[in-house]
C-alpha cells in the first residue's frame, strides 16, 4: 500500500477523572488505539491524544466528600486512568489534564473572540437552587416528568425515553437528586453562546462525509425542531475555569473539555519539535482530525463544537466516528450479576490481549450497541487465536529448530499461497480504514484456516518421520511465512502478541508492506508460548470480584465523557414516598407469552377493581400456564405505560435479576386486599 503520508490527529473522548475506568469505557479507546496503530503501520503520520476531563460539580462534590481538593482527586484519577489504558497497551502519544494552563489559556482566547464578533449573549434566566445544598442545580441534578411525553425519573435537560432535550425549566415536579428536595427558582446571569447563527454551516458540513449517514439523520432530527443557544456559564460554586470579566462565573465544563483537545496537543508540542500546532488548528489546514466519541454525546461533537471551532476560526474535524455502547451476556452492565467490570479487575484475572481481540470481532462502523457475551468470548479467542493463529507458529517452529538449527529455507514452496496471503492485505487495510474490524478480522481467521489446512495438507510430522528434512524446512518456512503476514495484520489489534512473534522470528512488525518479501534464508528465535487459552474459572473469578466491587462513576459504557452528568444518583426515598405507592393483592385470570417479545409476558389480573393488563419480564422464569389462579402483589396506581406490543397497566412485583421469584401474598389472602 503505498500512498503519500497523511497527517492525522485523533482522539478519544475525555474520561471523567471521577471514577475508576470499566470495560464500558474500553471500547472507545480500544476501537481508537486499534485505528491508530494501523494508520502508524501503514506509514502516515498519525498523533493520538487525550487527556483527563477534570471539572464540573460532581468533582467538586466528590473531593468534598473525601475531603480533599478537587485538584488532587482528578489527579490521582488521571494517573489511575493512564496506568489502567498502559496495561491494555493503549498507546497514547499525549495524556494531558483539562485542568492544565494550556487549557486555561486556550478556553479564554476562544471566549474572547467569539465574544468580540457578538456570538456570546448575556441574559438574567431563573436557575433551579437547592437550600438545603446551598447552591444552583446543574441539569444532571435534577430529576422529574419529562415536559414531552410525560415520563417520569428524567433529567433536567434529556429525556432517556422519548431523547427529547429541553430546558431545566420545562421539567415538571423537578427535585434536588442531593437533598430530594424541591428547588426554588433563583435569578442569575447566564452567558449563551448563540448556536443558531451557525445553523446553515452546520447542515453544510454535516451532510459531507464528516459523520456517518445514521448519526446524521439523528442531527436532521435536532434541525427540524431548531438549534437552541447554549448555556456555557456556571455559577458558584463550581470546581473549573472562571470566566474573565465575572467575579463568581465559570466555564460550563462541556466548553473546557473539548478544548482539552487542543490543550492535549498543545503540550504534546512543547515536547515535540516535528509538530506545530497552527499547521493542525488553523483555519485553512490540511492535516485530518478525528474524533472518536460514544453515540450519547454526537449532540456536543457535531453541532456544539464545530461551531465554537468555526466561531474561533480554528478549523472543524475531518470527521467524528460514534460508537455504541456495551453489554455484557445481552444485558446492560450490572454490579450485581458481576458484569460491571473494572478494567483493574478484568487485569487481576485476563490477559487484555483477549479483550482487545473480542471487541475487534464485534466492531463495526455503525453505532449498534457490541456485546461482551463471556461464553462466547472464551470460545472465540482459545479457538481463533490459540486454535488457528498460534498454532500455526507452534506446529512449525520445533522442526526448523530441531532439524534445520532454526534457519529458515531459501525459497517458498508455494509462492502462490503466499501471494494470495500479501494480496488479501488491501481488503483488510480497507476494512481497518473505515472502522470495519469484524470483516477484517473474519479475513484474517478466514486465511488462518488456509494456512492450517496447508499444514494439515503436508503433515512435516509425517515428513520428519520419513527422514524428508528438506520437505520438512520448506513446509514449515511456508508455514511461518504464512503466520508472519497474519501478525502484521493483527498487530493494530494484538501489540503484545505482535512483539513476541516478531522476538521470535527476528523481524519487526512496522510496516503493512513488510508483508511483501517473504522471510528466507535466515535464523529465527527460540519459539516460546504466544497466548495462552482463555480459563473459564478466570473469567468466573472476575465476575464474582466485579460483585463486590465498590460504586463507580456510572452504569454504562457511555461515561466515556465530561460533563456535569457524571454522578450517582441518590436512590433513596422517603416513607412519604413509600407511602404513596398503592400494593394490592391480585388474581391471574390468564397468561401468555408476548409474540417475538423474548422476555414478556402478557397476564390479565383482578385486584378487586376490575380486570387489568400487565406486561411482565417473567417469561424465562415462568411458564404462562402455571400462573392462572396464582395470587401476587401488583403496584396498583402505577402510570398506565404504553410499550410496543401493547399498554401494561400495573407492575407485578417480583425479585432477582437472573433468577426471578414472583412476590405472593400468604395463604387466604383474596383479590383487592392492600398491602401493608
Amino acid at each position: 500500500m503505498s500512498q503519500a503520508a497523511r497527517k492525522l490527529l485523533v482522539t478519544s473522548a475525555l474520561p471523567y477523572a471521577n471514577g475508576p475506568i470499566h470495560i464500558g469505557h474500553l471500547v472507545e479507546y480500544l476501537q481508537t488505539d486499534i485505528w491508530v496503530r494501523f494508520q502508524k503501520l501503514i506509514g502516515n503520520n498519525c498523533t493520538y491524544i487525550c487527556a483527563s476531563d477534570a471539572h464540573g460539580t460532581p468533582i467538586m462534590l466528590r473531593a468534598r466528600q473525601e475531603d480533599i481538593s478537587p485538584e488532587i482527586l482528578v489527579e490521582n484519577f488521571r494517573l489511575e486512568h493512564q496506568q489502567d489504558f498502559a496495561a491494555f497497551h493503549i498507546a497514547f502519544d499525549n495524556y494531558h489534564s483539562t485542568h492544565s494552563e494550556e487549557n486555561r489559556e486556550l478556553v479564554e482566547q476562544i471566549y474572547t473572540e467569539l465574544d468580540a464578533k457578538g456570538l456570546i449573549e448575556r441574559r438574567t434566566i431563573e436557575q433551579a437552587y437547592d437550600e438545603s445544598a446551598g447552591m444552583f442545580l446543574p441539569d444532571r441534578f435534577l430529576k422529574g416528568t419529562c415536559p414531552r411525553c410525560q415520563a417520569e425519573d428524567q433529567y433536567g435537560d434529556n429525556c432517556e425515553v422519548c431523547g427529547a432535550t429541553y430546558a431545566t425549566s420545562e421539567l415538571i415536579a423537578p427535585r434536588s437528586i442531593l437533598s430530594d428536595t424541591a428547588p426554588v427558582m433563583r435569578e442569575s446571569e447566564h452567558l449563551f453562546f448563540r448556536l443558531a447563527e451557525f445553523e446553515s454551516m452546520l447542515q453544510e458540513w454535516t451532510r459531507g462525509e464528516a459523520v456517518d449517514d445514521a448519526v446524521g439523520k439523528k442531527l436532521q432530527e435536532w434541525f427540524d425542531t431548531g438549534l437552541q443557544d447554549w448555556d456555557i456559564s456556571r455559577d458558584a460554586p463550581y470546581f473549573g475555569f472562571r470566566i474573565p470579566g465575572t467575579d463568581d462565573k465559570y466555564f460550563y465544563v462541556w466548553l473546557d473539555a473539548p478544548v482539552g483537545y487542543l490543550a492535549s496537543f498543545l503540550h504534546l508540542c512543547a515536547r515535540r519539535p516535528d509538530l506545530d500546532f497552527d499547521e493542525y488548528f488553523a483555519k485553512d489546514s490540511t492535516t485530518e482530525l478525528y474524533h472518536f466519541i460514544g453515540k450519547d454525546i454526537v449532540y456536543f461533537h457535531t453541532l456544539f463544537w464545530p461551531a465554537v471551532l468555526e466561531g474561533a476560526n480554528l478549523r472543524k474535524p475531518t470527521g467524528v466516528f460514534a460508537h455504541g455502547f456495551l453489554t455484557v451476556n445481552g444485558q446492560k452492565m450490572s454490579k450485581s450479576r458481576g458484569t460491571f467490570i473494572a478494567a483493574r479487575t478484568y487485569l487481576q484475572h485476563l490477559d487484555p490481549e483477549y479483550l482487545r481481540y473480542y471487541y475487534a470481532v464485534k466492531l463495526s462502523a455503525g453505532i449498534e450497541d457490541i456485546d461482551l457475551n463471556l461464553e462466547d468470548f472464551v470460545q472465540r479467542v482459545n479457538s481463533d487465536l490459540v486454535g488457528k493463529l498460534v498454532n500455526i507458529a507452534s506446529r512449525c517452529a520445533g522442526f526448523i529448530a530441531r532439524g534445520a538449527d532454526g534457519r529458515l529455507a531459501a525459497t517458498l514452496e508455494r509462492p502462490e499461497l503466499y501471494n494470495t496471503f500479501v494480496d488479501a492485505g488491501d481488503s483488510i487495510a480497507g476494512h481497518y480504514a473505515a472502522r470495519d474490524y469484524s470483516r477484517a478480522v473474519r479475513e484474517i481467521m478466514r486465511l488462518a484456516d488456509m494456512a492450517n489446512q496447508y499444514i494439515d495438507e503436508r503433515k512435516p510430522w509425517v515428513l520428519n518421520k520419513e527422514g524428508k528434512t528438506d520437505e520438512v524446512q520448506q513446509v514449515c518456512t511456508q508455514g511461518l511465512n504464512l503466520f508472519r503476514v497474519l501478525m502484521t495484520y493483527l498487530t493494530p489489534v494484538l501489540p503484545a502478541m505482535a512483539d513476541k512473534a516478531a522476538a521470535f522470528l527476528q523481524c519487526g512488525f512496522e510496516h503493512w508492506d513488510d508483508r511483501n518479501t517473504p522471510l528466507l534464508d535466515t535464523t529465527i528465535g527460540q519459539f516460546t508460548p504466544l497466548l495462552t487459552r482463555v480459563d473459564p474459572d478466570k473469567v468466573a473469578h472476575m465476575v464474582a470480584d466485579s460483585k463486590a466491587e465498590p460504586a463507580t462513576s456510572g452504569d454504562n459504557s457511555s461515561e466515556t465523557t465530561p460533563s456535569d452528568d457524571k454522578t450517582t444518583d441518590n436512590n433513596m426515598i422517603s416513607i412519604d414516598d413509600f407511602l404513596k405507592v398503592d400494593l394490592r393483592v391480585a388474581k391471574i385470570l390468564h397468561a401468555e407469552a408476548v409474540e417475538d417479545a423474548d422476555k414478556l409476558l402478557r397476564i390479565t389480573v383482578d385486584d378487586g377493581d376490575g380486570e387489568r393488563q400487565v406486561l411482565a419480564g417473567i417469561r424465562k422464569a415462568y411458564d404462562p400456564a402455571t400462573l392462572k389462579g396464582r395470587h401476587v402483589v401488583i403496584v396498583a396506581n402505577l402510570k398506565p405505560r404504553k410499550m410496543r406490543f401493547g399498554t401494561s397497566e400495573g407492575m407485578i412485583l417480583a425479585a432477582g435479576e437472573d433468577d426471578i421469584f414472583l412476590l405472593g401474598p400468604d395463604d387466604g389472602a383474596r383479590a383487592g386486599m392492600r398491602v401493608r
